[in-house]
């Protein structure tokens, strides 16, 4: 196994710890955490698998092809096998095919696009519990709780939106918040509309009737 897929896989079971930790703990409607605040992180998107690449080589065109992501995070393209793709940029990335390609061809010039963007679990962000389309969704820079909230659909009947809680990692600590999705999407509380992160994820528990 490659070392960005172990990173990837150690930040995927951290994530899923964390999770677990966050559903417990927003089952108890009496726990009060402060709400999130932050910047929005500058960040370059990390290909992941299922992504869909389209890699173009100036001048020869029999070898520019578009390529899926396979799920052990490698692609293959018309000239070489096994290229490892997870846990780069487009642009390390190029670089790569064209070392690879330059046993072949001289003085390859290559361009990676990203298209169809499913990204690593530490750039999506999560959403779990009663969203009306629980989903896994990818950081796009500037998103905002309301973002994430039309991805999913909104709240489901039976959520309780205001008891939602999210759960951030930075720099090595774990921290729990308390997010107002009811406030925001329900009464229009544009206050609520918190500044999201890469690796965030969100757990909207059901009320108690």
């Amino acid at each position: 196994m490659s070392e960005s897929l172990k990173s990837t896989f150690s930040s995927f079971s951290t994530g899923f710890a964390c999770l677990l930790l966050a559903l417990t703990l927003a089952a108890c409607s009496s726990q009060e955490y402060p709400e999130a605040t932050g910047e929005t992180p500058e960040f370059d998107y990390i290909i992941g698998a299922g992504d869909s690449l389209e890699i173009f080589v100036w001048g020869n065109q029999e070898l520019s092809t578009t390529v899926k992501v396979r799920p052990d995070g490698k692609i293959t393209t018309r000239l070489v096998e096994d290229i490892p793709a997870s846990g780069r940029t487009s642009t390390q990335l190029a670089r790569e095919i064209e070392d690879a390609y330059g046993k072949y061809v001289k003085s390859p010039v290559v361009s990676v696009i990203v298209n169809g963007f499913v990204g690593v679990p530490t750039q999506q962000v999560r959403v779990v519990g009663e969203a009306s389309k629980p989903l896994n969704v990818p950081y796009d820079k500037n998103m905002t709780l309301l973002d994430l909230m039309i991805r999913v659909g909104g709240l489901s009947d039976f959520a309780n939106g205001n008891e939602t809680v999210l759960v951030r990692s930075f720099g090595g600590k774990q921290t729990i918040y308390n997010l107002r999705v009811e406030d925001l999407i329900r009464d229009g509380d544009i206050s609520a509309n918190t500044p999201l992160m890469p690796g965030d994820i969100i757990i909207i528990p059901e009320a108690w009737f």
